[in-house]
């Protein structure tokens, strides 16, 4: 069931508490129509996307009809968009992933599947699309249409400037989209500049269309297709016009709607603690105005007369939040005692760019920091790091007289995979296995830069992550086991975990969820400790959400820099900066606490020069 229903929506916008609830929520829909249409002997004509966001939706009907006899042999799919030009069987194209990830694994006839050629000549292209265009029509049109939605607000690859009556047709992709898709294709340069879409007129004309958002990434654009007017810089808002369109959200893809960031606007509220603190400090910052000088005549001018009616004055409610966001602060976040803290790391750097000013801090004060590291990493190293790192590794043999034979033939191999290797191909094993090392080694010297030895660091190289591409598989059970082992051998008083949910890929959101899986077994069996949560390079917690604000110095700060400067392979450029920042992590982490900082200063808080924020997991 959905946690919230958009009040001041212009297309219908359900919000879910996870991308699973609402993957499920679409996958129920399909099933319902594919029932029903089986039982009067109908075909169900299904248009259906690609990319990150409809895996879980895919992985549902994919159960529903492995474990709940869903029959799909009367389902007609045709596919928005191929890029062009792309062979089929390559490992970015859409038809390959559509049957790896969906059509190899239930019984939709393959005469029924049709998915845009990118194959063809391109004098061919027009025609074809005409052709798709008549095989809908002669299908009976699309019964439910699955989309996600792109950071230009593209639905399909109908980029900004299409037309609400376009077409399937060619078209040429967005810098914007082309940089998103860059992480895929290891580098913008292998992009495709053109793919072969659905246009906006063509879904328009599918009777149902679902139509899905998740992660903070995408909560800005959400908030322009759901709230703002139409525009012809957003397909997406054509939706608007649509009877039958809904908006599946999860709670982090909805964090930019008024009904999260301003509900009092929108809707009568329950004024809890927490809506409180975040009226108040939002106010506050707004208005550029600390806490113990906002006004009575500041809350009711900005539709916050109920809140100031039933628990005002405003001194009193300013000084109520300050004492609240004070004792946020600690000098001392693991306590005074020594203790034991353990630290996730996703991949082998967040530790460092998210709270490594908090881990140098912890060091210093007595307590065994141990840090986890889940993944490998190791899509994220450029190959010329691996050649280097072969030559050295034969040439150090041959230096000291070590055999060097079996090396250099390692080498000669690497080598030649890399010589030979085309854009975006996955890594032979033994490259893979270098550029693990190569992010091992440097999170050991980070580590060690923040006061940890070596024996205190776990690589614990996930199953899920062991693919060798962008697409990861679902988290394995034996790597919930693994944490699991983790907890009763280091019985850790803290734990920090990646809370980042806006990760381009997934890694952060499968993690956490593995680790939180692995606290409710240990909880059951009377193992107890804290579960703080750190945000990583691409958010930061709200200052309203804030439960723990950890003051860094400029020495400090100093430190954690050199901490992740460690990281060599990704300094300088990394593989997946992630959106459109192009600055290095070191940068963008020093940026963020410095104006957690500032926050809290214009608040009326204490001063401090940076501040790492983090918050307390609840089990929901």
């Amino acid at each position: 069931m959905p946690s919230h229903y958009v009040p001041n929506a212009r297309i219908r916008s359900l919000v879910f508490k996870s991308s699973g609830e609402a993957s499920r929520h679409a996958a129920l829909q399909v099933e319902r129509l594919v029932r029903e249409n089986n039982a009067a002997g109908r075909a169900t004509v299904l248009g259906l996307a690609t990319g990150s966001t409809p895996v879980g939706f895919y992985r549902e009907l994919t159960r529903m009809h492995q474990k709940e006899g869903l029959d799909l042999s009367g389902v007609v799919t045709f596919n928005l968009d191929e890029y062009f030009p792309m062979p089929g069987d390559d490992s970015h194209s859409y038809r390959r992933w559509m049957h790896e990830t969906f059509f190899n694994h239930v019984n939709i006839k393959p005469h029924n599947i049709h998915i845009p050629d990118g194959t063809l000549k391109p004098e061919d292209v027009d025609d074809f699309c005409e052709r798709y265009e008549l095989a809908i029509r002669k299908a009976g049109g699309i019964d439910i249409q699955v989309l996600g939605i792109g950071r230009t607000g593209h639905i399909g690859f109908n980029e900004p400037g299409s037309t609400r009556n376009s077409r399937t047709r060619i078209v040429t992709l967005d810098p914007v989209t082309r940089r998103d898709a860059s992480g895929d294709f290891f580098g913008e340069e292998n992009v495709p500049q053109q793919a072969i879409t659905m246009g906006v007129g063509t879904i328009m004309e599918a009777r149902t269309v679902i139509i899905m958002a998740f992660g903070e990434h995408k909560a800005a654009i959400v908030l322009k297709a759901v709230e703002q007017p139409l525009s012809e810089s957003i397909s997406a808002s054509y939706l608007q016009n649509h009877p039958e369109a809904t908006f599946l959200l999860d709670e982090a893809a909805a964090n930019g709607l008024t009904i999260f960031r301003r509900p009092w606007e929108v809707t009568t509220v329950d004024w809890t603690p927490d809506l409180i603190r975040q009226a108040v400090v939002w106010l506050s910052l707004k208005l550029q105005k600390s806490l113990m000088k906002l006004s009575d005549l500041d809350f009711r001018d900005h539709h916050l007369y109920d809140l100031l009616r039933e628990h005002g004055p405003a001194e009193l409610l300013g000084e109520k939040i300050f004492h609240d966001r004070l004792a946020t602060i600690q000098n001392y976040p693991a306590g005074k005692e020594p203790k034991t803290v353990l630290v996730f790391s996703p991949h082998p750097d967040d530790d460092v760019i998210s709270m490594g000013g908090t881990i140098i801090r912890l060091v210093e004060q007595g307590h065994t920091v141990h840090v986890a590291y889940m993944t490998s990493g190791n899509i994220a190293v450029f190959d010329h790091d691996s050649r280097r790192f072969a030559d050295f590794v034969e040439s150090f043999n041959r230096l000291f007289g070590i055999d060097a034979k079996a090396t250099a033939a390692v080498r000669d191999r690497v080598q030649s995979f890399l010589d030979s290797k085309s854009p975006g191909q996955p890594d032979s094993e033994e490259v893979l296995k270098i550029k693990g090392l190569i992010r091992e080694t440097e999170a050991r010297a980070a580590a060690l830069a923040c006061g940890i030895p070596p024996d205190q660091l776990k690589f614990m190289d996930l199953r899920f992550y062991r693919t060798g591409t962008i697409a990861k598989a679902p988290i394995h059970p034996d790597d919930i086991t693994d944490i699991e082992k983790l907890f009763a051998r280091l019985q850790p008083s803290q734990v920090y975990v990646a809370g980042e949910l806006s990760d381009p890929h997934g890694t952060h959101r499968t993690c956490a969820e593995a680790i939180y899986e692995a606290v409710r077994r240990v909880r059951r069996t009377g193992q107890n400790f804290e579960v703080w949560l750190y945000r990583g390079a691409w958010e930061e917690w709200e200052p309203h959400q804030i439960e723990m604000a950890v003051p860094i110095s400029p020495e400090t700060v100093e430190r954690k820099k050199l901490a992740i400067f460690r990281h060599q392979s990704q300094k300088d450029k990394a593989m997946f900066p992630g959106g459109l920042d192009k600055r290095e992590f070191w940068q963008r982490s020093e940026e963020r606490n410095r104006s957690t900082a500032k926050a809290y200063d214009e608040l009326g808080l204490p001063e401090f020069y940076a501040v790492e924020a983090f918050v307390h997991w609840r089990d929901l």
